[in-house]
């Protein structure tokens, strides 16, 4: 038997937080019952098959890409166990602009994955009611320069997206909203813990073993670490996966119904700095959300753990008020200064598939910035692929970790 094992531990802390209370959003609930904490166990425990029971698939990670296949996972049949170190959607997932759009990504390896991605989320949002749910909303997009110290309104406009091509949602509201949908209507497990080896007898998958001795049996693993991928030795020593920190604030500004529903994509130009690519996003719920200042870090082991760079806070707050006098200090709540880590590849095309000369074991990964947009056609083709159905979302060779077979894997 292989023992295969991450590279560094990660605390275990309470799976779902508080999640803030929106005006026109509900607060979710996932049942005492769909969750177990690792913390009260004290002996290794093992988790059996039953005869005829459903194919049985650990998913590991609680962010967009995981819920997502989680979701459609068992939603075709699949008894799925979702396992989170942290808190569902504590990352990117939950901190994201949470932008959508059908055919920015054409032309590129990932417009089939964009393409049905889009689609689905409009799917989702008709089956989950989107609109109430977790804001989703089709939206204009507008290109915009803006000079800090110029003339007090933005020049420039120009349209770059309709509401027939563009949309958006809250990130954190629609994972958890898909993972509560997940837990209450199909049956997923949720469990809190770290992932600490995956268990291979004759090149197959046979079980996933947590911080603290638990062994959950399984027929198939999903890994969708996102950035922390590179955290675990078994995939670290198959390819990279970066992390690229991105910076950004919510503001609540007073007067909500003054902010049109445009999402915005500026080109500014601070006083004394170089020209910059900040994005903002009002949202249904009366927030306004500005994103932009990265720069490639080293991922911290623990979500719980990453806090902003002040000078990159401090120069969003600068767009905002540059951007709306409504979005000014004293005329705006700052909701949130935060940061998260987007999982990056070399080639900067997501990995997506069964990991080379291990069945039964896949991965999914380096969605960089689309993943709230892909997530739902990930999750989806993946399901098909781990449950050996004909594929009917899109074609996944082009992701496939065994891309990398042959190639010289050099730490950084």
């Amino acid at each position: 038997m292989a023992v295969i094992s991450s590279a560094s531990p990660v605390s275990i802390a309470s799976l779902f937080r508080p999640i803030r209370k929106y005006p026109t959003l509900p607060d979710l609930v996932i049942t005492a019952t769909s969750t177990r904490c690792l913390s009260s166990l004290s002996q290794p425990m093992d988790d059996r098959q039953q005869p005829g029971s459903k194919k049985r698939v650990v998913v590991c990670g609680g962010g967009i890409i995981g819920v997502c296949t989680a979701y459609f996972l068992a939603k075709k049949g699949a008894a799925v166990t979702l396992v989170e170190k942290s808190s569902a959607a504590c990352a990117a997932s939950g901190k994201a602009g949470g932008f959508l759009a059908l055919d920015w990504c054409d032309g590129g390896p990932v417009e089939s994955l964009a393409r049905a991605s889009f689609n689905l989320h409009r799917s989702l949002s008709e089956e989950l009611n989107g609109p109430d749910s977790y804001g989703y909303r089709p939206l204009t997009n507008l290109s915009i320069t803006v000079t800090e110290s110029g003339p007090s309104s933005p020049s420039g406009s120009k349209t770059i997206g309709t509401t027939q091509t563009t949309a958006q949602v809250h990130p954190q509201l629609f994972t958890r909203t898909l993972l509560n949908t997940a837990v209450e209507k199909y049956g997923v497990e949720v469990v809190i813990g770290k992932l600490e080896q995956l268990r291979v007898e004759e090149g197959r998958v046979g079980s996933v073993v947590l911080e603290g001795g638990r062994v959950i049996e399984s027929d198939s693993v999903v890994l969708s670490l996102g950035p922390w991928t590179g955290k675990f030795e078994m995939l670290a020593s198959m390819f990279r996966v970066s992390g690229l920190k991105a910076h950004s604030i919510v503001l609540e500004p007073k007067d909500a119904g003054a902010i049109t529903p445009h999402a915005l994509f500026l080109s500014f130009h601070p006083q004394g700095g170089k020209a910059m690519d900040p994005e903002v996003y009002p949202r249904p719920t009366g927030e306004v959300y500005i994103c932009g200042m990265s720069a490639e870090e080293e991922v911290p082991d623990d979500p719980e753990q990453i806090v902003g760079n002040p000078a990159s806070i401090a120069m969003l707050k600068r767009v905002g008020k540059s951007v709306s006098s409504h979005l000014r200090e004293g005329e705006a709540r700052v909701k949130a200064e935060q940061a998260c880590f987007l999982p990056c590849t070399d080639d900067g095309v997501p990995i997506i598939g069964e990991v080379p000369g291990m069945k039964g074991c896949y991965v999914a990964t380096g969605h960089s910035c689309w993943g709230i947009l892909n997530g739902p056609a990930t999750g989806a083709a993946v399901a098909e692929l781990v449950l050996e159905v004909r594929a009917t979302i899109v074609d996944l060779s082009r992701f496939s970790p065994a891309r990398f077979i042959g190639r010289r894997r050099v730490k950084v």
